[in-house]
């Protein structure tokens, strides 16, 4: 039983992402609306905040597991990981407008976040989450959110 949390906590993110996809899927249309809203939910909001708490209370475990030294930019990166963690969170009961807001903010982070990332590991740093899933996970919401915007914008003028 230890091995399973410890391997579900390990892949949050991805476990968080498969729930989104599968709720969506079962709350039934308009689908690109559903899917974004659970994706700002689970695993970009509640993904970001653990994330984020890890930075903040534990940093020797998450300077560790991105292959870091413990280093005060890590509070900062904690902070705003968990301010887009709570914002994703309240997109879920908000507007259209308000959830591309977020979007937004969240696809040019986790563009500069990817960026250094592959910067990283071309130095070396191939730690788990800093050149894994999690990495990948990363470069997924930034290509599939826009397409969920766009979707949902369709969505919306077509019920207009």
């Amino acid at each position: 039983m230890a091995e399973i949390i410890t391997l579900v906590l390990s892949n949050l993110h991805a476990v968080l992402l498969g729930a989104a996809i599968l709720i969506a899927l079962l709350k039934g249309a308009p689908l690109a609306s559903r899917l974004l809203e659970w994706v700002l939910l689970l695993p970009i909001g509640v993904g970001y905040l653990w994330a984020g708490f890890f930075h903040v209370v534990m940093p020797e475990v998450a300077a560790r597991s991105i292959g870091w030294q413990v280093s005060p930019f890590q509070f900062e990166i904690g902070v705003a990981d968990m301010s887009i963690g709570l914002l994703a969170i309240l997109s879920f009961w908000r507007s259209l407008s308000f959830k591309a807001a977020v979007a937004l903010y969240i696809m040019l982070f986790s563009i500069g976040v990817s960026i250094g990332h592959v910067r990283e590991a071309m130095a070396g740093d191939l730690a788990p989450n800093n050149f894994g899933l999690l990495l990948v996970l990363t470069i997924v919401e930034i290509i599939i959110l826009p397409i969920l915007l766009w979707g949902a914008h369709r969505e919306g003028a077509a019920r207009a």
